[in-house]
């Protein structure tokens, strides 16, 4: 017995630090038994206590009667599927008649508190069939990317989001993309991550840094293209745009548009080329935005070059394989014309810690209203924690994992040989030379316009 106790007690300490100190561990070794015993005895309780049950239908009501019978109890929706994950529990339930997914939805709270479980997040997998996510513990806390990841062209990995999965930027479903915060929030560090995804995929990266390049310039073997001045950068993007149109003309000459074609193979964006025909997508990440937009004139015919340039490749840059990420503190219309045209394109949205209510509505005012509460309450000492939405009106708390400026500049360095060499861009690519102590051009100068 005296064993027995002895090894009672060192399971319970075992659990108890692992549970501290790796969360993931304790919940893979204990959590996920003890958390599965816990929903499939108090299910049919707490349904009833969260009056997501359904009274006995008309037949089974007059069968009892018949038979002599008690009345049958109310119904909750039955259990499909229950699986297990890394973070927490799956349920897949198949609603009774009458019930909505919104009655889940909206009774998260009380059955996170009713399972002990750390959050609740549902949704509609189809007509009838909810899915429910069921989280064991802070899994944004310390962040840890799953070792398997679901990579594809043009999808990358960034962040993980509170139920446990992972937050993909899959640029051929969303083509452009916002992203604020204030100052040390993790934009940066949420900027590395996806320098960090596209590095080994065959794109183009060009940026426009217009803080002297500290944030990129570190990055820069991988880059196509780069821009540390508002000058070099006007002169990039109109370089883009003329690759874009240069672009569409390929996709006409190859659409191939006759009886004998099927319509599967004509072409209408780069997609649908040949992979021999196919040019390299392209990523333009812009580090602040508000440094091209504010100007001290009145009638800036660069700023407005800039915002025109940055308007025409957001309205028709995805077919030409020319995405947009644009990073800023703030983005209103006090940026001046043209902002509020420009942000009407970018439908991924996501917003780190904002100082403001203003700004949160900056990014989420026209998806939703949840949203916006939810980026006002992020709290300041968890960096890289953010609130991601896109213009369907959901909307996930995220947070990507903390990669160093040498961990990314090592990826980056580590794919070199895949920076491919665009003709349109061969002026802006960065210059690499240079000795320590001195100052390096990030870009070469902008070429003379007659």
């Amino acid at each position: 017995m005296t064993g027995f106790t002895v090894a009672l007690v060192l399971v319970v300490a075992a659990a108890g630090l692992l549970r501290w100190r790796r969360p993931t561990w304790y919940w893979l070794s204990f959590g996920v038994t003890l958390a599965a015993l816990r929903v499939l005895v108090r299910y049919a309780s707490v349904m009833d206590a969260c009056d997501l049950t359904v009274p006995p239908s008309r037949w089974r009501l007059a069968l009892a009667r018949i038979t002599n019978r008690p009345a049958p109890a109310s119904r909750p929706p039955r259990i499909l599927r229950l699986r297990p994950t890394r973070t927490g529990l799956v349920l897949r339930l198949k609603l009774r008649p009458g019930q909505d997914a919104f009655d889940i939805a909206a009774a998260s709270d009380r059955l996170r508190h009713s399972f002990s479980m750390y959050g609740v997040t549902c949704r509609e997998l189809r007509s009838g069939v909810v899915e429910v996510r069921l989280t064991g513990y802070d899994v944004l806390k310390r962040v840890q990317m799953p070792a398997k990841l679901d990579t594809r062209p043009m999808r990358v990995p960034v962040a993980l989001r509170e139920d446990g999965s992972v937050h993909y930027r899959d640029y051929r479903a969303i083509p452009h993309a916002l992203t604020l915060g204030a100052t040390e929030s993790g934009k940066s560090v949420y900027q590395r991550n996806l320098v960090a995804g596209l590095a080994p995929m065959d794109v183009a990266l060009v940026g426009i840094d217009c803080k002297q390049g500290v944030e990129l310039f570190p990055l820069a073997r991988r880059f196509s293209a780069l821009a540390d001045n508002p000058d070099t950068a006007a002169e990039l993007l109109d370089a883009l745009v003329a690759r874009m149109q240069d672009v569409y003309q390929l996709i006409r000459a190859e659409q191939r548009i006759t009886s004998a074609v099927a319509d599967a193979e004509i072409a209408a964006d780069i997609w649908d080329l040949p992979d021999h025909l196919r040019p390299t997508p392209v990523v333009v990440l812009v580090d602040e935005v508000a440094e091209l937009a504010l100007s001290t004139k009145k009638n800036d015919p660069r700023r407005d070059r800039i915002i025109k340039a940055l308007v025409r490749l957001a309205q028709l840059g995805r077919a030409a394989g020319i995405y947009l990420e644009i990073c800023g503190q703030r983005f209103g219309s006090e940026l001046g014309d043209g902002i509020t045209m420009l942000r009407a394109q970018l439908t991924g949205r996501t917003a780190h810690r904002v100082n403001d209510e203003a700004s949160a509505k900056m990014a989420f005012g026209d998806i939703s209203t949840d949203a916006v509460l939810a980026a006002i309450q992020i709290p300041a000492e968890i960096r890289g924690t953010a609130i991601a939405g896109d213009s369907t009106g959901g909307w996930h708390r995220i947070r990507a994992p903390h990669t160093s400026l040498r961990q990314a500049a090592n990826i980056c360095n580590r794919h070199a040989h895949r920076t491919p060499d665009l003709p349109e861009l061969a002026a802006f690519r960065p210059e690499l030379t240079g000795t320590s102590g001195v100052r390096v051009s990030l870009s070469k100068p902008a070429p003379a316009t007659t």
